[in-house]
């Protein structure tokens, strides 16, 4: 889809709710069992108990959802807790709040694939052994669900979502019905879990609160995800957040109420809602297929529940990407205007979870809630600074709902942490706090970053005028070194030596084969006894370079077949490439021909391959004005029309020099435009096109931070007919 067709992406509220809302929706199915199982463990006849608390959790829910229906008509962007945190309580409570929410929902991910498939093997017992690799093929069919775009992924899951709370709501009104007239069953717990007979302790309903307040999780999701919605934003996101309270609230609830007067325990084979659809529908009777029916959609929103976290992981990263706290490559859209990058990531790191825990839901779920309660709280909280700041219309009644809501997501954060870090919850907060180190660490480089490409612009536009010395490497006599002599003198005006470094594989009498050839340019034999690559970087390194000083290094490269895997057989020409991208002031280029051609190259034009104006681009423009080729310019790939728009103005700013071309690339992939752009040109016969590309040149861990685009190009044009490849390095060790 095009960049223009953002708006067409939108949802309306009936698709937007099973995206959005289907992790607190399926959360009926686990929730209450989360409960049961501490209350029980203690104290099999305190069962009841669970009933109360899930009343207790229900009104948490109400506040939650009325709290959040005010964020989202105040900020109708994504970013939830993150920016709402981030524009009243400053960066670091911002920067907790998103680390906050990205755990939430990888967790959100592996909890709810592992309760959807301990949902299917509570009735298709032999598949108990199969539970991890069932997990990790739902979740791969989630992520390429959610590849095809955000409406083509809640048409697929709207169905499913609205099948199971159809599913769910006839299972406590045939429940209640039977409970009302006395005819109704009591559950089959098969392989139930040991249960106690002690006392019932304020900490052990603490606990029980606690797990049971999973199903709050994903109430967030919609706040993350405002501007998905159609417009208006926020009053399509209140509406919709309102429903899902009163859904969810009711599910929940019946479910909840079903679990205790049929007394149904947790199992570890069959799962509570299991044991109340089996009571209610019971084998033999005229609903019995509902039982089926309700296992069978628990199936599926329970891995479709996941959905949630893949819209608002994506969003939320690629937002922390673009204010600098997260890799930029997060902020990429990919061709079907969803944030690719962000799904990927999720989908590993939950898929390792999954993994780790054999897809356990009892074990996954001491990871939960910490996340989003966190995020709950700062969210609330900085709504009440809003209000405060803004004093606008019946703030004070605005500001007492975010500070109610902020006070109950604050205590019970406070009662996850006390009575969980033990079970697992101290991995969640330890976590939290070294993503926002991390991001912190991600921030103070970009800042250093753009500060130094910023501050170099102008000075490199201001070098005089350059000049260029071209070393062609010699190894063999044949037609890439044929055409790399052409282009050597195509592009030398201030000097060009020929090197041969001689090795196993040359031929020992290249060199009067080379005089008979090239009379006009010596063959200088050099000494490999040291290797053959630093042989070649010992002439580098004798040579002056600076602002104003380039070295080209030719590296002729004759492919057998159209495969870049052919390259292996030449390390000498890959290790002295990337070894020489470490070199500054060094161009690196790569002239490759296949074998069996005969390019016959006779005029040579020069694309600078643009994505923004800075140190690195301008320095590649000045390299290009040290050849002297008739034909040269630069060329931006435009996503947009406002990009085009701020691409000229910034060229017309800082005035390089060279003519600009701004194609369109409306899918966001240069790919397809950039191989257009050459081939209309290369379609001239003999004209051969050297692409010259800017290429940051970083260490360590920083390389993770930086899209990579000439590696990108290099692959695409390698073996491009009648393309020449050039790296102008810009080092940011």
């Amino acid at each position: 889809m095009r960049t223009g067709q953002m708006d067409e992406t939108l949802l309306p509220k009936f698709l937007a709710l099973p995206i959005f809302a289907s992790d607190p929706l399926s959360s009926v199915a686990y929730a209450t069992e989360s409960a049961l199982v501490v209350i029980v463990g203690i104290s099999a006849a305190s069962a009841h108990l669970v009933f109360p608390i899930a009343i207790a959790i229900a009104i948490l829910l109400a506040i939650v959802v009325l709290s959040y229906m005010q964020t989202v008509r105040v900020y109708e962007t994504s970013g939830g807790a993150y920016i709402v945190a981030r524009e009243n309580l400053g960066t670091l409570p911002s920067l907790v709040g998103a680390a906050a929410l990205l755990t939430d929902y990888v967790l959100t991910v592996a909890v709810s694939i592992s309760a959807g498939v301990f949902a299917i093997t509570s009735f298709a017992t032999p598949l108990e052994g199969h539970r991890v690799a069932l997990s990790i093929g739902a979740l791969v069919i989630i992520v390429l669900a959610n590849l095809r775009g955000v409406r083509e992924s809640g048409i697929l899951f709207a169905l499913p979502t609205y099948l199971f709370v159809s599913s769910i709501a006839v299972l406590i009104v045939a429940g209640l019905v039977e409970l009302a007239t006395g005819t109704a069953h009591h559950a089959y717990t098969p392989n139930a879990l040991p249960v106690g007979a002690g006392t019932i302790t304020l900490f052990v309903l603490l606990r029980a609160f606690s797990s049971g307040s999973t199903a709050l999780t994903g109430v967030e999701a919609i706040a993350n995800g405002v501007n998905a919605f159609r417009k208006p934003h926020g009053r399509n996101a209140a509406q919709t957040l309102a429903i899902l309270g009163v859904i969810a609230i009711t599910l929940f609830l019946g479910v909840s109420y079903l679990a205790v007067h049929v007394h149904a325990m947790p199992s570890a084979t069959d799962s509570v809602v299991s044991q109340i659809a089996r009571a209610v529908f019971p084998a033999g009777s005229t609903g019995s297929f509902m039982y089926y029916a309700v296992q069978g959609l628990t199936l599926l929103v329970l891995i479709l529940a996941a959905n949630t976290s893949f819209q608002g992981f994506p969003r939320l990263s690629a937002l922390l990407a673009h204010d600098g706290f997260a890799p930029r490559q997060f902020t990429n859209l990919g061709d079907r205007l969803v944030f690719s990058n962000g799904m990927i990531v999720l989908a590993t790191v939950a898929g390792v979870l999954l993994w780790a825990y054999k897809a356990n839901t009892n074990s996954l779920i001491h990871l939960y809630v910490i996340g989003v309660f966190t995020a709950f709280t700062l969210s609330q909280t900085g709504m009440v600074r809003y209000w405060r700041r803004t004093r606008g219309r019946r703030w004070h009644v605005k500001a007492a709902v975010n500070a109610v809501g902020a006070a109950a997501t604050g205590l019970v954060t406070l009662i996850v942490v006390y009575t969980k870090f033990a079970e697992g919850a101290w991995i969640v907060t330890v976590a939290i706090p070294l993503l926002v180190l991390a991001m912190l660490g991600v921030r103070r480089h970009y800042v250093r970053f753009a500060r130094r490409l910023s501050a170099g612009t102008d000075a490199v536009a201001a070098t005089s005028s350059p000049h260029n010395t071209t070393l062609l490497l010699v190894e063999h006599l044949d037609e890439a070194v044929a055409e790399a002599t052409w282009f050597s003198r195509a592009i030398s005006r201030d000097g060009l030596r020929a090197l041969h470094v001689p090795t196993r594989s040359t031929d020992p009498g290249i060199r009067p084969r080379w005089f008979r050839k090239e009379e006009d340019i010596p063959l200088e034999v050099l000494d490999a006894s040291g290797g053959a690559v630093d042989a070649v970087l010992d002439e580098v390194w004798r040579l002056p370079r600076g602002e104003a000083e380039f070295v080209t290094v030719v590296v002729p490269e004759l492919f057998r077949a159209r495969s870049i895997l052919d390259q292996a057989r030449r390390p000498l020409e890959l290790a002295l490439k990337v070894r020489l991208l470490a070199e500054p002031g060094v161009v690196v280029a790569d002239v490759p021909v296949i074998a069996g051609t005969d390019p016959d190259p006779q005029r040579l034009v020069a694309r600078v391959l643009v994505s923004e104006i800075n140190a690195a681009s301008m320095r590649a423009i000045n390299y290009v004005r040290a050849l002297g080729v008739d034909d040269a310019r630069a060329v931006h790939f435009a996503v947009s029309a406002d990009d085009a728009a701020a691409t000229r103005r910034a060229w017309g700013l800082h005035g390089p020099g060279l003519r600009l071309d701004v194609p369109e690339a409306p899918y966001r992939d240069i790919g397809g435009p950039l191989l257009g752009y050459i081939r209309d040109l290369t379609a001239e016969p003999g004209t051969a096109v050297l692409l010259v590309m800017p290429e940051l040149v970083t260490r360590g861990w920083r390389r993770l931070l930086h899209n990579h685009r000439a590696l990108y190009v290099k692959r695409l044009l390698l073996l491009e007919p009648g393309v020449i490849l050039a790296s102008v390095p810009y080092q940011l060790l």
